[in-house]
């Protein structure tokens, strides 16, 4: 792999945040009269921005979506910010790819205070030149113009750069600021949503993605089929 510069997403590439997302979301439901007892139908919430999936789910105006968001926010930023966990083998990868001289970056859709307190507690913040998330406000939630502006900031060649993501959001941000894609299999996404952006790169587990990075990794398999 020639890219000298790896972005990575957070939730579900880096972590494992199914507990503490989902967990959060039903309290903000139940804050607002709506009662899911069942977290596993509430894990497409992982990835996307709330805003939005509040309003796609639950037919909310925007006005009721932030009053979801920040409720959740109440929850999330004292127990849910720490229910998660590093997907095995993430240190080792991300090892890896430091000693071998390339810059690596979180791009996620989740506030930057927020990735910056899970990058923290959970040790792997070192590895990374600057975590970018979005504000509290909304502002750059979208992946389109998170990776433009984190591209902007950074002074980064599109060609020498992957994203690294495992929903359409991260392969839909990467493809409109002209960078190729890597869709990992082991996050939130199905194989279906990833393969119809038409990533570069398609990886069911994190031993195939570390072993593309690998010395001597000559050809990666890109088969999409």
């Amino acid at each position: 792999m020639h890219y000298q510069t790896i972005l990575f997403d957070l939730d579900g590439t880096l972590t494992d945040p199914r507990e503490g997302i989902t967990r959060s979301v039903q309290y903000a439901l139940a804050k607002l009269g709506i009662i899911e007892p069942d977290l596993a139908a509430l894990e497409h919430f992982i990835g996307p921005p709330l805003l939005q999936c509040f309003m796609a789910t639950y037919a909310m105006d925007e006005a009721t979506a932030w009053q979801a968001v920040n409720h959740y926010r109440e929850r999330f930023k004292v127990t849910g910010l720490y229910e998660n966990r590093l997907f095995d083998g993430v240190p080792a990868l991300l090892g890896e790819l430091a000693g071998q001289g390339r810059t690596l970056y979180i791009a996620t859709s989740k506030p930057s205070v927020f990735a910056e307190e899970i990058a923290r507690h959970f040790g792997f913040a070192g590895h990374f030149k600057r975590i970018y998330g979005s504000e509290l406000d909304g502002t750059r939630t979208d992946k389109v113009a998170l990776l433009a502006h984190l591209l902007e900031c950074e002074g980064l060649a599109p060609e020498a750069t992957l994203m690294i993501g495992d929903r359409k959001h991260d392969l839909i941000g990467a493809r409109r600021n002209g960078l190729d894609a890597a869709a990992v299999g082991y996050g939130f996404g199905s194989r279906e949503e990833l393969l119809g952006e038409a990533p570069a790169y398609h990886f069911e587990t994190l031993e195939q993605l570390h072993r593309a990075f690998m010395p001597g990794a000559e050809r990666v398999d890109q088969s999409l089929r």
